[in-house]
């Protein structure tokens, strides 16, 4: 396992950027055609999207 040691801030500021390239994945998932691409984009998804739990729960 990896760890990083972030302050809260840093959490906070990588959080939301995090949340803002979600937004734009969903975007480009929706829009993407090829079936194989559109697969590729929603694991990265799922990816992006447990970091930023992950990031959420430690600063609670």
């Amino acid at each position: 396992m990896v760890r990083i040691e972030l302050s809260a801030q840093q959490a906070q500021e990588l959080s939301a950027i995090l949340e803002d390239y979600l937004s734009d994945l969903r975007m480009e998932i929706v829009d993407t055609d090829s079936q194989d691409f559109r697969e590729s984009l929603k694991r990265r998804k799922e990816l992006v999207s447990l970091v930023v739990d992950q990031l959420k729960a430690s600063g609670s």
